[in-house]
């Protein structure tokens, strides 16, 4: 999906979201918390936050909100930019590493 002559802005931004926002929740039950059900990254970041795990670094994940499910029906907007993917998938690849060393 690295491809965006193949897949749209909005199919790779909706994939990578998903992916992070369930990252996120695994961190939450992971660290003994009760996420919220939300398609907000930046509310799960906070979550992580109240709950003592560092996101600071991780604040840029939040563009990706605009992919989330609740906007999946409405028209897409386009970003001012195109998605940077390799960034995404390399902050989300990191997330994901960083969480499954959580798990014992």
């Amino acid at each position: 999906m690295t491809d965006p002559d193949l897949f749209a802005d909005e199919v790779f931004g909706f994939h990578a979201q998903q992916a992070v926002e369930k990252t996120l929740k695994a961190w939450v039950a992971l660290l003994g918390g009760q996420y919220p059900f939300v398609h907000d990254l930046d509310a799960l970041l906070n979550t992580l936050q109240k709950l003592g795990a560092d996101v600071e670094t991780l604040r840029n994940i939040i563009e990706l909100n605009a992919f989330a499910v609740q906007f999946r029906y409405e028209a897409f907007e386009s970003l001012d930019e195109p998605l940077d993917r390799r960034a995404v998938t390399v902050d989300a690849v990191a997330l994901f590493q960083k969480v499954s060393a959580l798990l014992p």
